[in-house]
């Protein structure tokens, strides 16, 4: 399933976290590593540019982090990144250089790359988002099947089993997903496509579509 592997959906070079992908071919294989790769590097950063915040927090000095937000280890806040109102980083979460983490929104084991942004009352869990992908306004990732079984990732073809109960999405770079979207668990985005608004998503998008409803998927020009 070639349009689901790291390098066809990720610029690793938009990430503090490019090392969890050595050796990987999909990006939900690096999931269960989260926690003990941010305390390793955690442990690797500069002091000059990266306060230590109680238990294995570390928070860019450039960062702003609202006074109300709250913040549980293992966690890393990257450089320029923006920790708004409210939000609550549950832990395992990466939060990339120039990020932005919005009023309410709740992070659990997740790699932000670089500019991403989750800004209004989204829910991201168990997933990966990359480079300058945007979550609209109440989109969220659903991480667990209603019926609890290891979820499967699926395209129109072919399916690979992931043994992972918890997975929410992969979003390609320069994903744009629309206001009050679920992601269901499972779901992968390709690079540069777009998510219609209400959408209820599941199985693999392609790069560069526009996704209106489960069947009608079209491309960009």
């Amino acid at each position: 399933m070639e349009e689901c592997k790291i390098e066809n959906l990720y610029n690793l070079e938009e990430t503090i976290a490019r090392k969890i992908f050595e050796g990987v071919t999909y990006p939900w294989e690096v999931l269960p590593k989260i926690n003990d790769f941010i305390i390793e590097l955690g442990n690797s950063l500069d002091k000059e540019e990266y306060n230590k915040i109680g238990e294995d927090i570390w928070i860019a000095k450039s960062a702003t982090v609202a006074p109300t937000a709250y913040i549980k280890g293992p966690a890393i806040i990257g450089k320029n990144a923006e920790i708004r109102h409210c939000a609550f980083i549950r832990g395992k979460a990466i939060v990339g250089e120039g990020a932005v983490v919005g009023n309410s929104t709740e992070l659990k084991n997740v790699i932000l790359f670089n500019k991403v942004q989750v800004p209004h009352y989204n829910y991201v869990g168990d997933s990966i988002l990359g480079y300058k992908s945007h979550m609209g306004a109440g989109s969220i990732t659903s991480n667990v099947k209603s019926d609890k079984k290891l979820v499967i990732v699926k395209n129109n073809t072919e399916q690979i089993e992931t043994g992972l109960k918890k997975f929410g999405a992969m979003l390609g770079d320069e994903v744009e997903v629309g206001c009050g979207t679920v992601l269901n668990p499972g779901t992968v985005i390709g690079r540069k496509s777009n998510i219609y608004p209400l959408s209820s998503v599941r199985k693999v998008v392609p790069a560069n579509t526009i996704y209106k409803n489960q069947n009608e998927i079209i491309e960009k020009y």
